[in-house]
């Protein structure tokens, strides 16, 4: 008896995600709960597990596009007792000789030759007859990526016929690699020209003399890693400083939803982390009651999740306001874009030591430019340059954000 794995629901959302890697393969013995493969949706990856124990026969291919609820595989029981025959010398080669032919006329029965969903719609478009492509699927499946093939190789022909262009080929390499875009670029893709299009988006630019700063951790970094077991580093003086100045400009950590504006008592704050797949945002919840410690905590926790690939989709929803370091690559100065449908988000850069005036005199500072792009339907002239110069104040005396002044 099999039991059929299909798609799990992994959030109101997402009605489709992506097969992003076998971690089995076909015909091998899974345990209960082992994982077996990789599901990636436009937010996040998750892992998907055996029901239970047995033969793993695999129904889809790497990089199907599939619905929450398609089958992605099923588990055929007595595939334990063939395991340990594997242990038994004199056993095991039968054995193996044996199966390995009867799984492949099982799977010509039905597979071979037979495109998945998603391979039949590009075939069916460009009118490719599935006969002529071969599959190099599971058990002679045809997959996206032979159906692209497909496709591709109809121009290819009479680009190479005519051989004459040799004659006249440049010196080095010309070539070039085509690669699907990953569910989360194409929705950080879709959103960002959301954005524009729906927003009055503004930037307004200020900047911050971090010697105060960097001052305050250079003589309490020790005894602050000590005490608490993480590092003084620049977020969480940023993040205290905007949720201080959230108080005196609500409409920065405001949204609008229809016809309404909704005004937060509280400060989410996402912080914009690059992880392998792309940019994402994990939250840090009610920032605005946090001390510097535990900002740095949630900031370590959350940014090691994202670059293993491990954030939840709790971890990425929400937030009310957005933190951008686009210093840490060596940007000097950027707009970045609102991650709606928040209506603000602070960019920081890098520290460049210039010299400015101060009590009349030149002197070298370590400055950083910071800027803060705004939806003008909800925020005004007024209210974003005061928030930025809020924030700048803040940073450039830190005493204020522990005595909230």
């Amino acid at each position: 008896m099999s039991l059929e794995i299909k798609v799990p629901p992994v959030g109101e959302s997402i009605t489709e995600v992506v097969l992003s890697r076998w971690v089995k393969n076909d015909g091998d013995f899974v345990e209960m709960d082992e994982i077996i493969a990789e599901l990636e949706s436009d937010k996040a990856t998750f892992e998907l597990t055996a029901e239970k124990a047995g033969t793993l026969k695999i129904v889809a291919a790497e990089g199907d596009t599939l619905a929450i609820g398609a089958v992605v595989c099923s588990i055929e029981e007595g595939g334990a007792a063939a395991a340990p025959a594997k242990t038994e010398t004199p056993a095991a080669p039968v054995a193996d000789k044996v199966s390995a032919p009867v799984a492949e006329k099982s799977g010509e029965s039905y597979a071979t030759g037979t495109p998945s969903p998603s391979a039949a719609k590009i075939l069916a478009e460009k009118g490719v007859d599935a006969g002529s492509v071969k599959g190099t699927g599971v058990d002679g499946r045809i997959t996206k990526e032979d159906a692209q093939k497909a496709e591709v190789s109809k121009p290819a022909a009479p680009k190479a016929a005519p051989s004459q262009p040799v004659a006249a080929a440049v010196a080095g390499s010309r070539g070039e690699r085509r690669e699907k875009m990953s569910p989360l670029r194409k929705t950080v893709a879709k959103r960002l020209v959301t954005v524009k299009n729906e927003t009055a988006m503004l930037t307004t630019f200020n900047e911050v003399n971090m010697k105060p700063i960097m001052d305050l951790r250079a003589k309490y970094k020790d005894q602050f890693k000590e005490k608490y077991g993480v590092g003084l580093g620049f977020m969480s003086f940023f993040t205290k400083a905007v949720c201080e100045a959230a108080k005196d400009f609500p409409a920065v950590n405001a949204r609008i939803e229809g016809e309404e504006v909704v005004y937060n008592d509280f400060v989410d704050v996402s912080i914009a982390v690059s992880a392998p797949k792309g940019l994402v945002v994990p939250i840090i919840r009610n920032a605005e009651s946090m001390s510097l410690a535990q900002i740095e905590k949630t900031v370590i926790e959350l940014a090691t999740k994202a670059r293993d690939s491990k954030l939840t989709i709790d971890e990425m929803t929400g937030g009310t306001f957005t933190i951008t370091n686009g210093g840490v690559f060596g940007s000097m100065m950027s707009t970045p874009i609102i991650n709606a449908p928040q209506s603000a988000i602070l960019g920081m850069h890098n520290i460049i030591e210039r010299p400015i005036a101060e009590n009349k005199e030149v002197v070298i500072r370590p400055m950083m430019y910071i800027a803060l792009s705004y939806d003008h339907r909800i925020i005004d002239g007024r209210e974003s340059v005061g928030f930025l110069v809020r924030v700048k104040q803040l940073l450039e005396d830190p005493a204020r954000l522990l005595l909230g002044v």
